[in-house]
Order: C-alpha cells, then sequence, then structure tokens
C-alpha cells in the first residue's frame, strides 16, 4: 500500500491505495489533463461510498471498464 496526502476542497486527506491503483490514477489524469488533487476531487464528490480510497479503486474499474468498450464498439 502507498500512502499519499492531498488537499482536497479545502482540508487535508490521505488516501491508502496499491500502487498499481496509483498508477492507473496517474493514466487518468494525463488522460483528462487533471492533477491529482482535482481528480480525487471529483471522485471524492460523486462517491456513493463512505471510504474515499474504495470510491478510488471503483473509479479506476469504471474507466477501465469504459475503455474496454470502446475498443469493442
Amino acid at each position: 500500500m502507498d500512502k499519499r496526502s492531498l488537499s482536497i476542497s479545502g482540508h487535508r486527506t490521505s488516501i491508502a491505495l496499491e500502487p498499481e491503483f496509483w498508477a492507473a490514477l496517474e493514466m487518468m489524469t494525463a488522460e483528462s489533463g487533471q492533477t491529482m488533487a482535482a481528480l480525487i476531487r471529483s471522485i471524492d464528490a460523486n462517491r456513493q461510498t463512505a471510504n474515499l480510497s474504495s470510491a478510488a479503486r471503483v473509479a479506476v474499474l469504471r474507466w477501465y471498464q469504459a475503455k474496454a468498450t470502446t475498443a469493442l464498439s
């Protein structure tokens, strides 16, 4: 697990994720042109779970699912 601290919505928070999830989030930021903080802020604003780390994992899964769907089309 890698733990990173970010400032989102005016407060500091820490997120612990496996390195593979951090790598995927970095790919998402590169593709979208967002900073990591902006991406996590967006995930935080739209999450359906109380846990931000879980919400980040779900966001990565959905991103890959969208890519797979596009590739199959």
